[in-house]
């Protein structure tokens, strides 16, 4: 909520007040079907209790959010926003399917003949409501493998069926230090047997602290080649208010060294060479280089340097739109594997098809993209920021394979748990 100014966050209240309203009159036409004048002043009651505890709670986080220990903040603010989201827009649709129906069928409120309009609406509205508490509750951790196969004829014969586990945007603060949870996708990402796992990005949320607990669990990802990293624009602590300059760079050092510590290489602007027989390929890694307002701090001439030689280069980045300003046509640079957009942590996904709101801010938001015999895949994000939810849109463990030449393929499943 920090990101917001009072005025924004008094504008939400009066939206979650004037929505509240109508539904509380549209309420009424179903309410009024039941009996017991008790019931339905309690239902009347727990009503605004409700909508008044949820304003309430607004605008103390608002006014005490300088005063709140950092550890829970993202705690009450998740809460409070999983509690808006999940009251909110079903009360909305609430309201408009049930006006609309009405004025569909051209009546007046009293009309005892279309009773039926109200709970209609009712229906409309729960139905969201339900789908929300699914989206918390249940398929938030639901990891997924997506299993890709890339064929570049620039990819040496002695890496053929080179297994590349890609994850993205891990947000360990959201976690609220629910190891068991982790396991789940430590498990499913060793069980691809990698070759390479290469993270791009957003360790944490802002802070060093998120890290406490976490390295014997990430000490068990296990590569036959190694495992590289880079740089999100969370990791930088650009969020926060610091104290001081020296500050915020302890914090930003702790979070690197952490890389190391769980066995991961960071590259900062950094290209390497991965050799095997006689053959090699370079891994490329970038800090976070993203349109405004995110800060550019990647150099990707600096990473280029060492290995602009190697035909087959696999690239880093945090943020997809780094790929159409600098890589495509600009480098050769065959793969490129980001993160960034979560893909909405919501929208559709059914077979070939997606779909997303984040598509409008973002032409590559998830998935493989291809310009020539260049390709970017972008990670739809293992952990989550923002909405305590995924709705259609699951966390993800992406497997690439590579390959050559022409090979059977065969059909490709999606793995999940």
């Amino acid at each position: 909520m920090r990101s917001y100014s009072l005025y924004t966050i008094i504008g939400l209240c009066a939206a979650i007040l004037l929505v509240d309203i109508f539904a509380f009159y549209w309420l009424q036409s179903i309410t009024r079907l039941i009996p017991s004048a008790l019931i339905r002043q309690g239902i009347n009651i727990a009503f605004w209790v409700f909508t008044i505890g949820l304003i309430i709670a607004i605008l103390v986080l608002k006014l005490r959010l300088d005063h709140i220990a950092a550890q829970r903040k993202h705690l009450l603010v998740t809460s409070l926003y999983g509690l808006t989201v999940s009251s909110f827009i079903p009360k909305l649709i609430f309201i408009s399917a049930i006006t609309l129906l009405y004025l569909t069928h051209d009546i007046l409120y009293h009309d005892q003949s279309l009773l039926w309009v109200p709970v209609l609406g009712l229906i409309a509205g729960f139905l969201p409501f339900f789908v929300i508490l699914y989206a918390i509750f249940r398929s938030l951790y639901r990891f997924k493998v997506h299993t890709i196969r890339i064929k570049s004829d620039l990819l040496p014969k002695n890496f053929q069926g080179l297994r590349i586990v890609h994850i993205s945007d891990i947000h360990l603060g959201s976690f609220n230090a629910r190891f068991h949870i982790f396991d789940k996708a430590v498990k499913m990402i060793n069980d691809l047997s990698p070759d390479f796992i290469f993270f791009t990005g957003d360790l944490v949320n802002n802070f060093a602290y998120e890290l406490e607990g976490w390295q014997d669990t990430f000490n068990q990802l296990s590569a036959k080649q190694g495992k590289f990293s880079v740089l999100g624009n969370h990791d930088y602590g650009d969020y926060h208010q610091w104290k001081s300059p020296e500050a915020k760079k302890e914090n930003f050092e702790a979070i690197k060294a952490f890389h190391g510590a769980i066995g991961f290489r960071l590259l900062l602007n950094e290209g390497l060479t991965i050799r095997h027989a006689e053959s090699s390929i370079a891994i490329l890694g970038v800090e976070n280089w993203g349109s405004p307002p995110f800060m550019q701090y990647g150099d990707l001439q600096k990473a280029l340097s060492p290995v602009r030689d190697t035909p087959f280069k696999i690239l880093l980045s945090h943020d997809p739109t780094h790929w159409p300003e600098e890589v495509i046509a600009a480098t050769n640079i065959t793969l490129t594997l980001s993160g960034h957009t979560h893909g909405m942590q919501a929208g559709i996904n059914l077979k070939n098809k997606k779909w997303s709101p984040i598509k409008y801010k973002y032409k590559h938001w998830a998935g493989l993209y291809r310009e020539g015999k260049q390709y970017l895949y972008v990670n739809r994000g293992l952990g989550w920021l923002g909405f305590p939810g995924r709705l259609g849109m699951r966390p993800e463990i992406t497997l690439i394979e590579l390959f050559c030449h022409d090979y059977r393929s065969g059909k490709v499943q999606e793995n999940e748990i």
